[in-house]
């Protein structure tokens, strides 16, 4: 009779379509060693990942990771969203999100990666320079992650918001945008017809229309 597959087994199974080859034993530890439940859910526009801490009532912590992301940016997400959680068991609520408490952890997370040499090399440049640069007010690495764009499956006539020249039409979640100028990190985008604007990041993946708009 075939052995019962341990729940390491299992997860590493669930895990394999996901992650990088190589990866599915460390995230699978993860999950084990720490009271989580962890969810690969439909993609979301806000977010790439998400961690709840505990309700009242509840043993179990909740980290989601969309399932559309690429296999490297699965995987960073995923150890983001663990270090929000290791932080929270040491010191709860009472630090800021991206402090330097969750900096040093996402770190510890981030260096045993790294030290595998499973990724691609730029992708370990961009992770060591993030290590060494993280900005004390945000989380938010544009390199790193336009570095992760690159690995994207794009579907025909996609394109990032940053590529497309100014006043260019696109239409993003069924909506569609004329790009304007940017600001720091995203672009402040007209919808149409509507005329509401919107700051949209500039990595955002859309769809590039003929351009319809007056320059």
């Amino acid at each position: 009779m075939e052995a019962k597959p341990t729940k390491k087994e299992k997860y590493i199974r669930q895990l394999k379509p996901y992650l990088p080859a190589g990866f599915e034993e460390m995230v699978a530890e993860l999950l084990l060693s720490h009271p989580v439940r962890f969810a690969i859910t439909n993609p979301r526009a806000t977010k790439l990942g998400d961690y709840r801490a505990p309700q009242q009532g509840e043993t179990f912590h909740r980290i989601s990771v969309n399932g559309n992301l690429n296999p490297y940016n699965f995987l960073i997400t995923t150890l983001h969203e663990f270090a929000h959680l290791r932080v929270y068991l040491q010191f709860g609520f009472r630090i800021k999100p991206h402090g330097e408490e969750w900096k040093s952890e996402f770190r510890k997370l981030l260096w045993p990666a790294i030290q595998t040499g499973l990724l691609p090399k730029d992708i370990e440049i961009a992770l060591m320079s993030s290590l060494t640069n993280m900005k004390a007010s945000s989380c938010t690495d544009t390199q790193l992650s336009r570095v992760l764009r690159q690995y994207d499956k794009r579907e025909g006539g996609e394109i990032v918001l940053e590529e497309i020249p100014k006043n260019a039409t696109f239409v993003l979640q069924g909506k569609t945008f004329v790009k304007g100028e940017l600001r720091r990190t995203r672009f402040l985008c007209t919808e149409v017809p509507s005329k509401r604007q919107f700051l949209i990041h500039s990595l955002a993946t859309v769809q590039l229309l003929e351009n319809i708009h007056e320059r």
